[in-house]
């Protein structure tokens, strides 16, 4: 009786560490697809309030939507490691980004975009499994602008102006200086805060 139950705790011993083992190389895999083909990005859509046919609608109280992603991309001959990839954190969603231009394949895109999903999820994954190329330092401005957001900071001009500027130094160095004067010429939070 000793002897079977010592096979038992050493068979689920065994099979904890091959899955252990399993999910280690998952995760090597993973960072070094997301090095070479992932992006954390953060990017400023203008909406300020417009006029609709009978009513004025209103934009967002800084004059711009914050949007953020983390996105892999990938040709339709490698779809399958995005799903991969989107099975392994269990959020997001797969795009057909259609091309006609001389490329012979579809891109397909791996997004996540839900604030909560990056929080809780890809943002600790990537502070633990640390990135290797210039993608950490992007990923690292990318988690300090979702605290941000997570905060609220976004919805007041400083805290949107504190977002762009941190953004200028990720990805391509994408200048935000039309962004920045816009917000600065704005009314003083005050104002804002007044609007809610």
């Amino acid at each position: 009786m000793i002897e079977h139950l010592s096979k038992i705790i050493m068979s689920k011993n065994v099979s904890r560490a091959e899955n252990q083992q399993e999910r280690l190389i998952t995760t090597g895999w993973i960072l070094g697809f997301v090095d070479g083909e992932g992006c954390f990005s953060i990017n400023f859509v203008r909406q300020s309030d417009r006029k609709e046919k009978d009513r004025i609608r209103k934009g967002y109280k800084t004059g711009f939507q914050i949007f953020y992603e983390f996105a892999v991309t990938q040709g339709k001959s490698s779809l399958k490691s995005l799903e991969k990839i989107k099975d392994f954190f269990g959020i997001g969603n797969i795009y057909l980004n259609k091309r006609y231009d001389n490329h012979k394949e579809h891109l397909y895109r791996y997004t996540v975009r839900k604030r909560e999903d990056l929080v809780d999820i890809i943002i600790p994954f990537f502070k633990k499994y640390e990135l290797r190329t210039s993608k950490k330092k992007n990923f690292e401005i990318f988690a300090k602008c979702l605290d941000e957001i997570s905060k609220g900071n976004h919805l007041t001009r400083n805290g949107a102006i504190r977002i762009a500027q941190m953004t200028e130094k990720m990805n391509h160095r994408k200048s935000r200086s039309k962004v920045i004067r816009i917000l600065r010429n704005q009314t003083s939070d005050s104002a804002y805060t007044q609007r809610r």
